[in-house]
């Protein structure tokens, strides 16, 4: 094996290595398999750069990156506005104690109380992850019931997260299964049933102490819930008193072409939700969470010592997820997401390829059905093509690209896929 050559910091005797360069693709894989615990299988590919929607290996092979990250590189790698931001942040304060508050902090949670269209009295907890944020809404579900209401409800294919909390409301059973018993009291509901829906409710509704929904389910193949369900379910959370958890840690943050998927008239139809967690795309890349407390009860039913974090709201993490959102607003593309993903959607169901069926999805964040279970030879071809596709199904390609993808770049992923053999 070729000797990896390091990168220092620092001049002459006070330099300090820092990280490794040079090497094939096929060296990397090596050493990962000797040093990376075996969670996620060997690696596609090992990435060294990226600029815009692009990402090049350590072979020097470019690829179109349709992922993002699962959703999370939303303005593409190595932006100018977001390096810039995290390193003047980290030149100034890098982190500190939540015993203290940082002005971006302060900002960034008055930045999203204004974008989820908050009442007054609604607070922000911050965490360094989706996970994180729908495990600390599973834990205020808890304080606001006061242990009286055990049934937690969430739908059929939703993913909520891998931590106990979380994979308590995670349905498939692959992920559950090898860490039970997990936490109890969840139902798992048909996804979009109203009838299942109301009858989930219809006996013992005062034992529910939440509801989790997905506005649009990213794991389970780009699922949007269908028009009416979110206001039926605030409607019947409401009667009942329990609390509706919205999970938009995929779908936030401007994926579907607005803010908040349930934002969306024909999704949420101005449902006001008692609690949103967000994540992957508020950070552009940078780890940063959040759980939007919506009202003065939800945002109190975390009181002080019942939750914490140590590096949740660190000030680094703060001004990306500002950077993040300033050059969104700036650069206007939320319009940008919606008018692309649009006609792409199109563009994809009209390939005329036969393996090729429904093609759904809202903004940047699309599915392609396929007509067969071939997703993930068709993703491994496509890699070879150069394209980061996902199959998240067996029948099913989730693209989630950067918001800076180009029409250009999107229809050459069309061409690629017009092109797939069936088999």
């Amino acid at each position: 094996m070729t000797a990896a050559r390091h990168v220092a910091v620092g001049t002459g005797d006070d330099a300090l290595p820092t990280a490794t360069e040079g090497g094939s693709v096929a060296e990397w894989t090596d050493r990962y398999t000797h040093a990376v615990m075996d969670t996620f299988g060997p690696p596609q590919r090992v990435l060294v750069r990226g600029e815009g929607a692009w990402v090049w290996d350590a072979d020097g092979r470019r690829y179109l990156d349709l992922l993002g990250g699962i959703a999370v590189n939303a303005l593409g790698h190595a932006h100018p506005t977001l390096t810039a931001a995290i390193s003047a942040q980290l030149g100034t304060l890098g982190h500190v104690s939540n015993f203290f508050a940082s002005p971006t902090q302060v900002a960034l949670a008055e930045r999203l109380l204004a974008i989820a269209g908050a009442p007054a009295g609604s607070r922000v907890f911050f965490s360094n992850s989706g996970t994180e944020a729908n495990e600390a809404a599973v834990k205020l579900t808890r304080r606001h019931s006061a242990g009286s209401r055990p049934r937690l409800l969430a739908l059929e294919g939703a993913f909520h997260g891998r931590s106990m909390g979380a994979l308590a409301l995670t349905h498939k059973a692959a992920y559950r299964e090898p860490f039970e018993p997990l936490p109890p009291g969840v139902e798992f509901l048909p996804f979009g049933d109203t009838d299942a829906l109301e009858a989930a409710f219809a006996t013992d509704g005062e034992k529910v102490a939440a509801l989790f929904l997905e506005p649009v389910q990213g794991e389970a193949g780009v699922r949007t819930l269908p028009p009416g369900y979110l206001a039926l379910a605030r409607r019947l959370t409401e009667q009942n008193g329990a609390l509706l958890v919205l999970d938009e840690v995929q779908s936030g943050m401007g994926r579907t072409g607005r803010w908040f998927a349930f934002q969306h008239p024909h999704i949420g139809g101005g449902v006001v939700p008692d609690v949103v967690t967000v994540a992957k795309g508020l950070g552009g890349g940078f780890p940063v969470g959040a759980l939007i407390a919506f009202g003065e009860h939800a945002a109190a039913c975390l009181g002080r010592g019942q939750h914490g974090t140590t590096f949740g709201g660190n000030p680094v993490a703060a001004a990306a997820a500002l950077a993040t959102m300033g050059v969104i607003e700036r650069d206007g593309l939320l319009a940008h997401v919606r008018e692309l993903g649009e006609w792409w959607r199109a563009a994809l169901a009209s390939t005329g390829n036969p393996l090729v069926g429904t093609v759904r999805g809202e903004g940047l964040l699309i599915a392609v059905e396929l007509t067969a279970p071939v997703a993930a030879v068709v993703a491994a071809r496509a890699l070879e093509a150069g394209f980061i596709v996902n199959p998240c199904t067996p029948t099913t390609l989730r693209l989630a690209p950067p918001y800076v993808l180009t029409r250009e770049q999107a229809g050459s992923f069309v061409d690629f896929l017009a092109g797939v053999p069936a088999t």
